[in-house]
């Protein structure tokens, strides 16, 4: 077997170039001699090399992200399209890597390349990054001989794949931010000033109105037992993800309860129909057997309701049926998209018009949200202004009564 190379370190330089003149930057390199001796080929004298140091809150450290890989597969694409060695492209795309993580993982692929290996395999090796529908795809392509358009491919779908998952973030991101200012502007109003109200009301003599009342209980609820209210919520916070890690039922549950929230369960349908068609379009499109696309986008579905569903077409098409009638017979698929899938079935073009109706429900999802976001601006102001202006007018209720009891 061949030895394996050594992973570069990145080094921190200072010197001085051919003319003279004082000059750093850094370099990649396996160790101090050879970063050196790369230097003087660049004609530069080195002074000082060091190895790079990183704090732990630096870039270098943060960890591999979806979008990451997405960047990768995408370098890696453009750069074999361009005519550039496989291996030598590992090296490019690595030189401007600045995550330590992501770097050295893409320089074991390398490794495991060189010493004979394919990508597909390779790739496998991580599968935290690279799952079995990005692996299968690239073995796709290795059969083919088409690797680099299929990477090309592969980028599309990760960037359009990671972008609609942005979106939805946004989406769900926003109501839950407004019922936390919500939540902390009135602790905040009953524990520290209402309060102050109070010492006040004590010395007018007088009955306070229902409301100032009920407000005051409620100050005097939070003073006492903030922190088990605290507890609670992140108690409750811990046990959700624990239960929603280890049980099926309950995921199950939480998806098909999404799906039927105002305005969030219209976005998070119309994305996993995109999701569908653009995994089908994909694999469809890499030459993978229509019955172990389906199984992919199965298992790209992200909701239970749409999994079954996909799986049921599966069913159905490996039986003889053709994909528009299983598509129908499910009763979770549009009316449009099921006529978008028997045009691409008359005329040939099955994975055109799949990525037609994933484009189209993307660019659905991206107006569905940002009207969110519209809407979601003046319900915070209402909810604040509910909120604060309620407490300031039982505050205030009275003072204004002040006048009747002197």
């Amino acid at each position: 077997m061949a030895a394996k190379e050594a992973k570069p370190v990145t080094f921190v330089w200072e010197g001085k170039d051919k003319s003279g003149n004082l000059s750093k930057g850094k370099i990649d390199a396996e160790n101090v001699t050879f970063a050196k001796a790369l230097l003087r080929k660049q004609g530069i004298i080195p002074k000082k090399i060091a190895k790079e140091r990183v704090s732990a809150f630096g870039k270098a450290n943060k960890k591999i992200t979806p979008l990451d890989v997405a960047v990768f597969t995408r370098q890696l694409a453009t750069m074999m399209k361009a005519g550039v060695p496989m291996i030598q492209a590992f090296d490019i795309v690595a030189g401007g890597v600045e995550k330590t993580q992501l770097k050295n993982m893409i320089f074991e692929i390398k490794n495991d390349v060189a010493s004979g290996g394919n990508l597909a395999t390779a790739l496998s090796k991580h599968p935290k990054y690279f799952d079995d529908l990005f692996c299968n795809l690239v073995h796709a392509g290795e059969q083919s001989g088409a690797l680099e358009t299929m990477l090309d491919r592969i980028a599309t779908y990760k960037e359009k794949t990671e972008a609609l998952k942005a979106k939805i973030k946004k989406a769900m991101t926003y109501p839950i931010a407004v019922i936390i200012v919500g939540i902390v502007v009135s602790a905040i109003l009953l524990i520290k000033v209402v309060p102050q109200f109070e010492s006040i009301f004590q010395g007018f003599g007088a009955d306070l109105p229902a409301f100032t009342k009920m407000v005051i209980g409620l100050s005097e609820l939070a003073q006492k037992y903030w922190y088990v209210a605290l507890l609670a919520i992140i108690g409750t916070g811990f046990v959700f993800k624990a239960v929603h890690q280890r049980s099926e039922a309950f995921r199950d549950a939480m998806d098909k309860f999404s799906l039927k929230i105002p305005v969030i369960g219209d976005i998070l349908d119309k994305a996993a129909i995109a999701r569908f068609a653009r995994t089908l379009s994909t694999t469809f499109a890499a030459g993978v057997p229509l019955v172990n696309a389906l199984d992919s986008a199965a298992g790209a579905a992200g909701n239970v309701i749409y999994r079954r569903a996909i799986v049921q077409i599966r069913n159905g098409v490996s039986t003889g049926q053709s994909l528009q009638n299983a598509t129908r017979m499910t009763g979770v698929f549009p009316n449009m998209a099921v006529q978008m899938i028997a045009i691409g079935e008359e005329s040939g073009a099955l994975d055109e018009m799949l990525d037609k109706v994933a484009s189209f429900y993307e660019a659905e999802v991206d107006n569905a949200v940002d009207n969110l976001t519209s809407l979601m601006e003046p319900f915070i102001m209402a909810v604040l202004g509910v909120l604060v202006g309620g407490l300031v007018v039982a505050m205030y209720l009275p003072i204004f009564k002040l006048g009747s009891v002197v």
